[in-house]
């Protein structure tokens, strides 16, 4: 295993601010968005709980390229900060870079909360900041408990309400790693898809503290039915996926290729001085094919 590249210096490292570039602008319209400002007062008043990453940049030695964080480091400027803890990246290509998402996850916020707690703050405090009260705050914290480890890991990159957990909590292990794989084979993990699947799993998969399902007439050439309906769902998004892969790979390289002209100055600044719009629009474009990209590597 000593061949295996690792992604990023195993050292956070701190670097001024005025170092850090990032690779396009704000919207205007950015700074005034909810999410902007829970993050500002949440760095504010519990400072940075997820380094920016970044990769050393080609055109100026001594400066950064940031790969993720576009609204921590504002924030941070925001705040008068000098500098900001940083992963280093071992591969300039931001796009790649599975934590780049455009929303905070359910694990991922459980992740942030969990580490906040350690770090002394108490659950009051988290509850001000994330604008939420403190019985969201101790769900949230708990989330994982009952959690098969590996049914978390497959969803920890997914969007989701975190009742999607509270319905696989219903569940044995191995079952909750089946439901997990059957949602992302039928891309909809939804409260309403793990009910569905929980309705459809049989006594020796449920949990002993399961709460008991309501009686329904349901026979078992029915249940055969849905189960098998369930299965050819998941053989049809497997196809769709499979067929996809060639296109997402012309994608991808194409993706790449952009991101390097953006980073060459004279480009950047002609599109930003003279397409403001069309400048928008590419970036809009690259990160959607990012984050299909990243989705594709999940699954």
């Amino acid at each position: 295993m000593t061949n295996v590249k690792h992604g990023f210096e195993p050292q956070i490292i701190e670097v001024p601010i005025v170092l850090i570039k990032p690779g396009a602008p704000l919207a205007s319209t950015t700074l005034s968005t909810p999410k902007y400002r829970t993050i500002l007062s949440s760095i504010g008043k519990l400072g940075i709980i997820e380094p920016l990453a970044v990769f050393p940049s080609n055109r100026r030695e001594g400066e950064y390229d940031l790969l993720d964080g576009r609204l921590r480091l504002e924030a941070l400027r925001q705040l008068g900060k000098d500098t900001a803890p940083c992963m280093v990246s071992t591969d300039d290509e931001g796009f790649t870079y599975n934590r780049q998402v455009s929303r905070t996850t359910a694990v991922q916020e459980h992740r942030m909360i969990r580490a906040t707690l350690a770090k002394g703050a108490s659950e009051q405090r988290i509850a001000e900041v994330l604008e939420l009260n403190v019985r969201r705050i101790r769900e949230r914290a708990h989330l994982l408990d009952g959690i098969a480890p590996e049914a978390a890991a497959l969803l920890k990159d997914r969007q989701m309400s975190p009742t999607v957990f509270s319905t696989l909590r219903k569940m044995r292990p191995f079952r909750q790693i089946e439901a997990a794989e059957m949602m992302i084979a039928a891309n909809r993990i939804t409260v309403t898809y793990a009910e569905m699947i929980l309705a459809t799993t049989r006594s020796e998969g449920l949990s002993e503290h399961a709460q008991p399902k309501k009686k329904v007439d349901v026979s078992p050439e029915e249940l055969a039915r849905m189960e098998a309906e369930m299965e050819h769902l998941r053989q049809d998004c497997q196809t769709v996926e499979d067929t996809a892969g060639d296109t997402m790979l012309s994608l991808v390289v194409t993706n790449g290729f952009i991101a390097r002209l953006l980073r060459n100055e004279n480009i950047h600044g002609h599109l930003k001085r003279h397409h403001k719009d069309s400048l928008a629009s590419v970036v809009s474009t690259m990160e959607a094919i990012a984050a299909d990209n990243r989705m594709a590597n999940q699954g």
